[in-house]
């Protein structure tokens, strides 16, 4: 074992080089195929044959979908690519690492914003799918959200809000966080190392205690992290620019759901797809902290994230 992890120490974070870069690039038009294809499959979404316009490198009003790991992000993109005019796209390899350049201001903007236009148009085109709406999801996006502003002036923006403790015990379930990843070779889509390391995204003063807490402090800590990056930067904007959504709302109320998020795509009523794929949410992810966390599991919880809990109404 690698001396610096036998110190506490995480291993170290791969430099975004050039050939880093092209290799993230390949990498993630290779699994954004595969990934757009299993959306498709399981949404039964239908696209219509191949036009010159598949070409069009142009991004128009692009939406990013944001929220804390674990949150429902994931599903609610699936939905979005049921809509015939949207291109969609599953956290992005090279955009999910610039996004730490980005926030530690150690790449020049103009770089950076170059590099994202890049990556979202080849993604695009690469897929035939290019004049659509393009729509990703990347949950590091909630910390650069004034950057991604400045660099796509037209971009919406969709917030997914999930009750924290059922967040922290789905995130525990992953290896992401969790202490017993330390030492492995697991590594996520930006190539950061899993373990209980403290990501960039941690505050400066806690980085020495993020790997000494539990696995479920831990989760709950990225929750609170992501979500209040995201309502701090998205209160900022045009809120005609904005939609937040519960995630409880959408598994609960699906029909109410497609309206809402119909009209924020420019629809009068909710396309038959997106109903359609809204349904396939269950009902059983909410409220499973109940049966999941034991005495000290919710402490930890409540110690790290029940402020903003509280403000945010789930207070039960």
């Amino acid at each position: 074992m690698p001396e610096t992890r036998e110190q506490g120490l995480p291993p170290a974070h791969p430099e975004l080089t050039a050939w880093r870069l092209a290799t993230l690039t390949a990498r993630g038009l290779v699994s954004d195929r595969r990934e757009r294809r299993e959306v498709h499959v399981s949404t039964a979404v239908r696209r219509g044959p191949f036009t010159v316009r598949a070409v069009d490198p142009r991004l128009r009003e692009p939406v990013f979908i944001l929220g804390a790991p674990r949150s429902g992000t994931t599903f609610l993109g699936s939905c979005f690519a049921a809509l015939p005019e949207v291109s969609y796209h599953f956290e992005p390899r090279v955009t999910k690492a610039v996004a730490r350049q980005v926030y530690e201001g150690t790449w020049p903007e103009r770089r950076a914003a170059l590099t994202f236009r890049t990556t979202y148009a080849l993604l695009q085109v690469a897929a035939g799918q290019g004049g659509r709406r393009f729509v990703e999801k990347t949950p590091e996006n909630c910390f650069i959200v004034p950057f991604l502003r400045r660099t796509f002036p037209d971009a919406r923006f969709v917030h997914i809000i999930r009750d924290g403790r059922d967040v922290a015990v789905s995130h525990a379930e992953k290896s992401w966080l969790a202490a017993r990843s330390a030492g492995g070779a697991g590594r996520g889509r930006a190539g950061e190392a899993w373990g209980p390391w403290a990501r960039w995204w941690v505050e400066r003063d806690r980085v020495e205690e993020f790997a000494a807490v539990s696995d479920i402090t831990r989760t709950a800590w990225a929750w609170r992290r992501f979500t209040e990056a995201a309502r701090t930067h998205l209160a900022a904007l045009d809120p005609d620019r904005v939609l937040t959504v519960g995630y409880e709302d959408v598994v609960q109320h699906p029909e109410d759901a497609a309206v809402k998020i119909a009209g924020f795509f420019g629809h009068q009523k909710p396309p038959k797809p997106l109903r359609q794929s809204l349904l396939r949410a269950d009902p059983r992810s909410i409220g499973r902290w109940r049966s999941t966390l034991d005495e000290q599991g919710r402490a930890d919880v409540e110690q790290e994230a029940g402020a903003l809990l509280r403000e945010l109404g789930y207070d039960d």
